[in-house]
């Protein structure tokens, strides 16, 4: 099996995609809107094909991405019959189970956090995910989304603890860099949840927390209750150009496209003057602006125009489009492989050598 955890920093989210090695096919677990392009981008990378897109619960922090991830890849929705949510093509009643290729997770209901809370475990009870039921060495308020501490005791109890001891536990968040924990160390040292706890100690301590609400609170949960359909249906896709989002958080545009459109777009090329005037030459009408002189010289550039950055290879001058964008420039795109591709594939460049 396929396995990866993302985190949004912004929300101190985990997302975890899952997916079968034979059949590419795939599922995200608690993906974020802001996170949506990275987690599309992965799953191309890698191949594979999104089934479908899980909640744990409907979220207060943030505003999960399983719209926009339906818009794009064509994934499916699946949350809680008990979340209140509209517009899931999926509602999951507790043990049915989600097949992605050969394996599966089973749902098993966990309220007390929220009414629709869900634990997912993996068909061989080898890893479970336990949105904010359970976190490590902790656990999610119950003060809001007809939260109860008493229900969140029995749902721990009864549905994660009962899980094999060495079961990997993994939670919607952690606010301090940890990333698992087991079965076996939360029974014995989750400072709420141990097995020496009583429900009274555990209901007495979640009524006094006096935490308050998530700053997101107001905006995101309605949006949850829409499984993250903007009001304005737009996925917000650069248009002025067939632009790919890759992995690392950039906008690349290949070669084929760039040759046939080089009169529309400014040509940044990155490197330094000996590599412009060297035997890879550089493409017709590009701009030399050294990478280390970027910053200082990117008043000069056309805020209106698209700009295309060039170095060798693309790696300095995908740097130059992350610059470009923090200075404000919003058509920006990086020439996927630089120079090299654009040379390998024979299109004109001026200077250079044969």
């Amino acid at each position: 099996m396929i396995f990866r955890q993302l985190f949004d920093p912004p929300s101190a989210t985990y997302t975890y995609l899952l997916a079968d090695r034979a059949s590419r096919e795939a599922l995200l677990i608690d993906p974020v809107f802001e996170q949506a392009r990275r987690d599309a981008a992965l799953v191309e990378e890698l191949g594979l094909r999104l089934a479908w897109t899980l909640e744990t619960h409907v979220h207060a922090d943030h505003v999960t991405g399983a719209w926009l991830l339906r818009e794009k890849l064509g994934s499916r929705i699946a949350l809680s019959a008990a979340s209140g949510a509209e517009g899931a093509d999926r509602y999951l009643e507790p043990g049915e189970r989600i097949a992605f290729g050969r394996r599966s997770l089973q749902a098993r209901a966990t309220p007390g956090h929220t009414r629709g809370c869900m634990t997912y475990v993996l068909d061989d009870a080898t890893m479970a995910f336990t949105g904010d039921a359970l976190l490590i060495r902790g656990c999610g308020r119950t003060d809001f989304q007809q939260g109860d501490p008493r229900t969140l005791f029995r749902s721990v109890r009864g549905e994660i603890f009962s899980l094999p001891d060495e079961c990997t536990l993994y939670p919607a968040h952690d606010y301090r860099g940890l990333t698992a924990t087991s079965v076996a160390e939360e029974k014995r040292f989750n400072p709420r949840l141990a097995e020496g706890v009583l429900e009274q100690d555990f209901a007495g301590y979640m009524q006094h927390l006096g935490l308050p609400h998530p700053k997101q609170m107001e905006a995101a949960v309605p949006a949850n209750l829409q499984c993250g359909r903007p009001a304005r249906a737009a996925t917000h896709e650069p248009d002025w150009a067939p632009l790919t989002y890759t992995f690392a958080g950039i906008w690349e545009v290949q070669a084929h496209w760039l040759e046939e459109h080089l009169r529309e777009v400014q040509i940044v090329d990155v490197r330094e003057r000996d590599e412009f005037d060297g035997p890879l030459g550089h493409l017709p009408g590009a701009r030399l602006i050294p990478l280390g002189t970027l910053s200082e010289r990117a008043a000069g550039l056309d805020r209106h125009k698209p700009i295309v950055a060039v170095c060798r290879s693309g790696a300095r001058s995908a740097q130059a489009t992350v610059m470009l964008a923090k200075a404000g420039f919003d058509k920006v795109a990086n020439l996927s492989g630089g120079m090299l591709r654009w040379r390998a594939q024979r299109f004109a460049v001026e200077g250079g050598s044969d």
